[in-house]
């Protein structure tokens, strides 16, 4: 598959978590500038919000506000290459831990609702998704650098910041989409190139994978070098998953067969549908700071909540 890319904006620090709004703009996070913003149709960014640390992946909740996960400023950004594109590093000197925060649409306050988990700070919440009952389902992404790996896990939240359930620890988890019909949740495993789904048995509760230590099952692993970032789903069920260092979208079927969509970033992190007919993609091109926009061949299923 070959899409036709449209560069909507560039210049960007390294843009995340973006969410098609119902007026046609796009709300994205840029995690090097620590801002929540808005890409309008006219093509300007605007800042919603400050959010210090990190912020890396959004939606938007059943009271109309945008959720945002804070990975508390994990990484640092260097350049890197000929091209000197952006990319993130295991350099951490403002790193205290992550949070999750509520951030009002309309004034930009900014409500953090959780930090911690049985005492323990969160390492560092990476993307989240909200289900038809109102609560969200988010990713806690791990640490991993030369000496040792600290593994992350898969959460499940309540806006009204009373509830907090670790559902699986998962090495490097990262994307979290549901499917269709809102039984399966799906985690892509940063490192290990790998999509894991885990059986909804409750809020917050899922079923372990066939042997001791498997969170889920396997959707596939990708072969060589490739580690994946944030997901999206599609209305037929697919996973669309991006890709790093083999820079593109990784198509997932549940069947375990997959196609790779190239697209011109090392580090293509994170995609949204949108539009009418739900055909419309936008691409978080990260290292080289831009936001394209493309026709997808097929819907990707709406989200529970928008605004």
């Amino acid at each position: 598959m070959t899409l036709e890319l449209v560069e909507l904006c560039s210049g960007l620090g390294f843009p995340e978590g973006p969410v098609a709004m119902n007026d046609g703009s796009v709300l994205f996070v840029d995690i090097k500038e620590e801002t929540l913003a808005r890409l309008g149709t006219d093509g300007k960014v605007s800042v919603v919000a400050e959010i210090p640390g990190g912020p890396n992946g959004v939606a938007i909740g059943p009271d109309g506000a945008a959720y945002v996960c804070n990975n508390g400023g994990v990484y640092s950004f260097v350049p890197f290459g000929p091209d000197q594109i952006t990319v993130p590093a295991p350099i951490r000197p403002n790193y205290k831990g992550g949070s999750v925060h509520r951030v009002d649409l309309g004034t930009g306050e900014v409500k953090q609702l959780f930090d911690s988990y049985e005492g323990k700070r969160l390492i560092a919440p990476d993307d989240i998704v909200f289900d038809s009952a109102g609560g969200f389902w988010f990713t806690d992404t791990g640490i991993e650098d030369e000496e040792s790996t600290r593994y992350g896990g898969l959460y499940y939240a309540t806006i009204d910041g009373k509830t907090l359930i670790k559902a699986a620890t998962i090495p490097m988890p990262n994307g979290v989409g549901l499917s269709p019909d809102g039984k399966t949740v799906y985690v892509s495993d940063t490192v290990y190139g790998r999509l894991w789904a885990m059986k909804i048995t409750g809020p917050g509760q899922v079923e372990p994978g066939p042997i001791h230590g498997m969170p889920g099952n396997v959707v596939q692993t990708l072969p060589g070098y490739q580690w994946l970032d944030s997901l999206k789903v599609e209305e037929c069920g697919r996973v669309c998953v991006g890709t790093i260092f083999n820079g593109g979208i990784t198509v997932f079927s549940p069947d375990g067969t997959t196609e790779h969509v190239a697209i011109p970033d090392l580090f293509t992190t994170n995609l949204c549908f949108g539009g009418d007919d739900m055909r419309d993609l936008w691409i978080t091109a990260s290292s080289t700071g831009k936001i394209y926009r493309t026709r997808w061949p097929r819907p990707g299923l709406k989200l529970e909540y928008t605004a």
